[in-house]
């Protein structure tokens, strides 16, 4: 009995396996980022990016159940006193996602997961008139949660929130004290951002 219980159990293995989709593709799109600074002295603006490269999508369309994973060039950027302060690193998504919907026409989908990320671009910046001084982590743990649309088995778009689990990294600046001289203030940096992206699969 236990080994007729083992097989049934390994035969219904391979049926799902069989049934397994793998899709290979390209996906890109916009980084809407919110960069925080923990003792804000200056101004920041247009905290706008882009991220691009490979992407696999596994499905298993019995239970509705599915893994999307990619390696993404991303860079952000944002304005800190008319100066440019950019983000170079390579983002690894790994979401657990559930679709819905109507098979290879349409269907909706949501998704969550964690995002690994490894810093290739400068690890230090100086910037306005050398007073903030902004150390980039070498690497960083973030969070999505999103929603998608998959259109005729092919092209994804998708939605999400990208929430930093840590700080993205740190400064130095130099502050005018009332009464005293200038003083050097250190802080942290958190970068949670919206993203929209669209994929194609082959």
């Amino acid at each position: 009995m236990k080994k007729f219980f083992t097989l049934v159990v390994l035969l219904a293995t391979m049926t799902v396996a069989a049934q397994a989709q793998v899709k290979f593709g390209v996906k890109g799109g916009l980084n809407l980022t919110n960069m925080k600074f923990d003792n804000s002295a200056f101004d920041k603006s247009n905290q706008t990016g882009f991220f691009i490269g490979p992407t696999l999508n596994f499905t298993l369309p019995v239970i509705g159940l599915g893994i999307d994973a990619s390696a993404l060039y991303d860079q952000r950027s944002a304005e800190v006193n008319d100066e440019k302060l950019k983000q170079q690193s390579i983002q690894i998504p790994i979401n657990l996602r559930y679709g819905f919907g109507l098979g290879n026409t349409a269907s909706i989908y949501i998704f969550a997961g964690p995002q690994f990320g490894f810093n290739v671009g400068d690890k230090k910046t100086n910037l306005v008139n050398e007073a903030l001084d902004w150390r980039m982590k070498d690497s960083s743990l973030s969070a999505n949660v999103g929603l998608g649309l998959m259109l005729l088995n092919h092209l994804q778009v998708s939605a999400n929130y990208n929430i930093a689990m840590g700080t993205t990294g740190e400064f130095d600046i130099l502050k005018d004290v009332p009464d005293a001289a200038w003083k050097q203030v250190t802080g942290k940096t958190k970068a949670n951002s919206w993203q929209l992206s669209v994929a194609y699969f082959f």
